[in-house]
């Protein structure tokens, strides 16, 4: 609203007022346009590259007037440049870019914009630099350097003046917070030039015109910090201060400089565990920076120029900042800026939010604070969710920060024959939960107050509605009862359509092979004699016999009951058949004497094999198994009497898979295949073969959980005593019995995803 006067008095002062007000906004005008131009008067008249010596090329920019500090400037890698910033500087050259093609040097671009002048060097590959100013001539020297793919190219830190002296205060190693050993050196001016090279398996900095304290000049074993850093050692070199850093196994680092502070941090690249492997990973565009006590502003816009980031800084975002950056990720190098004048940034999306790091927590505390009491007025809206695949009480137990069990029956499934039955969980609709008070047991009970082993706790910081929410459930529709505020339940959708997925099937196959082979071979031999004569008129004789009747020679008797001499016939008894028999008999009725010999052998050769392929299908992470076999009776004597009693001779598969996002199949798994044994007095014993493991296969992959070898071979041999040694003839008094034995049992398991 205008206010209007209402009389001419009043008109005339409202005349005079405005009249006044315009000229002093003409003077205000006047003045900063002067200042303007004031500030402007320096101007960007050429640029131009010569061919300097030993194969280097030089840029020689002309400005009207001399410079006051160094430009601004950094420089990226991928492509090659050098990017110079002249601040209140105007672009007087009339021409904006030109291909120069020479050396290194591709050509140049000059950019005007409100307040400075940009020059950007484009370069044909990496080369080392050097920027020297002299009045109002800037000379940059660029040498080209060959490296290697994958080598890591020289650094080089311009220094503020080759006439000046400097010194190393102090030369400092400690161990980051990552597991990097950092180096600090204390330098007396900012302006030190620093050269950094890779020398092999060493890190070398030369520090140009410095000198360095007799107490300074040592080797430091810093092995025991647990870094890739083992020695650092620091001497005089000539006019310079030389730094030579061993590490040791594969390593990475990086340089830079803030303030007088220059810090050498060389970091592990092999597996890194613990609190390191969590360390932050920069992966920006490199780019180097060398600000000599510039506005941090200035160096945030630097920044935002050469991501294309939009970053926005706090007003309380002040002061300046002296660092020198070579070849570090950009994204690395805005931390370390905003640590030096103690910042913080947030991000969201393309825009980055710089402010003090103090003011910038107390902003969040307060948003959080402002946030729960607008939750606490806010309406509750009461939606239902009705779920396909996941019950709705796991699903409550999820929303309310408790974990839900992936088996929802009582007994779990054991390579028993009984049949026990399934009790469900849950079979009636209800429970409720709210404020974050309610404990959900493993059975689906609803308790409140302690809670029993086995029991899941809901705990608030994990839920995901809100402290006013709460939960029901009807199992009767599967559906999911929700009283909570607008935004909360976004977060009940998200949630759910996360859980509510089908459950993947797996189809678990394993084949049990029994496989034996026995060889036996037996040899045996029977030799008999008799015979008969006269002593003194008297008949006699002599011999063996085994018979009832025993046999005569010429009407006598022979005084024994064995018919063999020799008794070591072929051992049978582990074979289901006889032996083969070839005997024959030899007598003289003159020489009144009869000799009997029979031969026995046996050979059996055995092969066979047992497969066993049990299937079975089970939904992810619920226990199932499948069996077959046979219960055998065997009576058993007690006090009370005679009873029967069965002993389980099975063949059971039991598994419980998990499947994994990688279609990876964790299976828990137990194969079990026995069989009647050999019967004893006390019953029939049971052959067990069994294997209980946990195995990780891919879909549709076979594994071998495992196997059994059994070999048994013997050679046994009987005979007599010195006759069984005789060669050929000794054969008829020895038996000889070789046998081998061979059993093995392997368990295959496949396991295949249904889609």
């Amino acid at each position: 609203m205008i206010a209007v006067p209402n009389t001419l008095n009043e008109l005339r002062l409202h005349m005079a007022h405005t009249a006044r007000t315009r000229i002093f906004q003409a003077i205000a005008a006047v003045g900063l346009l002067i200042s303007t131009v004031a500030a402007q008067a320096n101007s960007l008249e050429a640029v131009k590259v010569s061919q300097g010596a030993e194969n280097s090329q030089v840029i020689k920019i002309t400005l009207s007037e001399a410079l006051a500090v160094m430009p601004l400037y950094f420089v990226t890698t991928n492509p090659h440049r050098i990017v110079l910033d002249f601040a209140n500087v105007d672009n007087a050259m009339g021409r904006r870019s030109e291909t120069v093609d020479a050396g290194v040097v591709h050509g140049y671009n000059v950019v005007h914009a409100v307040g400075r002048t940009r020059v950007v060097v484009d370069l044909n590959g990496p080369a080392t630099y050097s920027l020297r100013k002299d009045k109002n001539i800037l000379l940059i020297a660029l040498h080209g350097a060959k490296v290697a793919p994958g080598a890591t190219q020289p650094a080089h830190f311009a220094s503020a003046g080759a006439g000046t002296t400097f010194n190393i205060r102090d030369v400092a190693f400690r161990r980051g917070k990552n597991g990097e050993g950092r180096i600090e050196v204390n330098l007396s001016d900012p302006g030190v030039g620093i050269d950094i090279k890779q020398k092999g398996a060493t890190i070398q900095l030369d520090f140009l015109n410095t000198t360095l304290p007799q107490a300074l000049q040592r080797r430091l074993d810093v092995s025991e910090f647990a870094t890739p850093a083992q020695t650092v050692e620091t001497f005089a070199q000539g006019k310079a201060t030389r730094m030579i850093v061993k590490p040791k196994g594969k390593w990475d680092y990086v340089a830079y400089q803030t303030g007088r502070n220059f810090i050498l941090e060389v970091t592990s690249l092999e597996g890194v565990t613990g609190p390191a492997a969590d360390k932050k990973k920069y992966d920006g565009e490199k780019l180097s920076l060398d600000f000599q006590n510039v506005d941090v502003r200035s160096v945030l816009k630097v920044i935002a120029d050469f991501t294309g980031k939009n970053i926005v800084a706090a007003d309380s975002v002040s002061g300046n900042v002296t660092i020198r950056l070579k070849d570090v990720p950009w994204d690395q190098a805005l931390d370390i800026i905003l640590r030096a004048k103690g910042l913080d940034k947030r991000m969201n999306g393309n825009v980055i939010w710089i402010e003090q790091s103090d003011i910038l927590t107390k902003k969040e505390e307060d948003e959080k604070r402002a946030r729960q009491s607008s939750e606490e007025l806010e309406p509750l809206i009461t939606r239902n969710y009705k779920l396909n695949y996941v019950r709705a009480d796991d699903a409550m137990t999820v929303i309310s920060g408790g974990s839900r069990s992936a088996n929802n029956v009582d007994t779990a499934p054991t390579c028993s024959p009984s049949s026990e039955g399934l009790k469900l969980q849950n079979a009636s609709s209800g429970a409720n939960t709210s404020g974050g008070a309610t404990v959900t047991n493993q059975r689906g009970a609803v308790e409140t107050g302690a809670v029993e082993t086995g029991a899941v706790e809901t705990k608030t910081n994990n839920r995901v509605l809100s402290i006013r929410g709460a939960a029901s459930y009807d199992l009767t529709s599967n559906t999911l009862i929700i009283t909570d505020i607008a935004d909360r339940h976004v977060k009940v959708e998200e949630v759910l359509k996360g859980i509510d997925l089908p459950s993947r099937q797996v189809m678990i196959e394993a084949r049990i092979v029994l496989a034996d082979d026995s060889f036996g071979r037996t040899l045996g031999a029977r030799l008999g004699f008799q015979t008969g004569g006269t002593i003194s008129g008297n008949r006699i004789g002599i011999g063996t016999g085994s018979s009832s009747s025993p046999a005569a020679i010429n009407g006598v008797t022979a005084t024994s009951t064995s018919s063999n001499n020799v008794d070591l016939p072929a051992n049978v008894s582990s074979y289901s058949n006889s032996a083969s028999t070839l005997g024959f008999t030899l007598f003289s009725a003159g020489a009144e004497a009869l000799l009997s010999l029979e031969l026995q052998a046996m050979e059996q050769d055995n092969r066979g094999k047992i497969l066993s392929n049990p299937k079975v299908i089970t939904t992810n992470l619920k226990p199932a198994v499948i069996l077959q076999g046979q219960q055998i009776p065997y009576q058993t004597v007690s006090q009370s009497g005679s009873q029967t009693t069965f002993k389980d001779a099975l063949l059971c598969l039991l598994v419980a898979p998990q499947v994994l996002n990688n279609d990876d199949i964790i299976m828990d798994v137990e194969v079990q295949k026995d069989e009647r044994g050999m019967d004893t007095d006390a019953g029939p014993a049971i052959n067990v073969k069994r294997v209980l493991t946990q195995v990780r296969v891919k879909n549709g992959e076979t594994a071998v959980l495992g196997g059994i070898f059994e070999q048994t071979q013997r050679n046994d041999t009987k005979k007599v005593p010195l006759l069984g040694d005789i060669p050929v003839l000794g054969a008829l008094f020895r038996n000889n019995s070789k046998s081998d034995e061979k059993s093995e049992m392997l368990i295959f398991l496949t396991p295949r995803i249904l889609q």
